[in-house]
């Protein structure tokens, strides 16, 4: 899933949380706007450094941890 190489771990950042590109952005505060009622195009509007496929990516990494399937495929 392309999506998901947008979702970074990095223990540096934000204590090793899930985050957008490197950036100091947890998936939970994207995840926080959207479920707040704020569109996409309101979230990108207010923070410019996000991008579209950002939160698509985000939203995507959310409902594969609820459903149980493995992040990356077994090799």
């Amino acid at each position: 899933m392309p999506q998901l190489e947008r979702i970074t771990l990095d223990p540096d950042i934000c204590h090793g949380k899930p985050c957008v590109r490197h950036m100091r952005w947890p998936v939970e505060v994207v995840l926080d706007l959207v479920s707040s009622g704020m569109s996409v195009d309101e979230i990108l509007a207010d923070h410019p450094e996000l991008e579209r496929e950002d939160i698509r990516a985000c939203l995507s990494y959310a409902r594969l941890l609820v459903s149980g399937e493995p992040l990356r495929p077994a090799a």
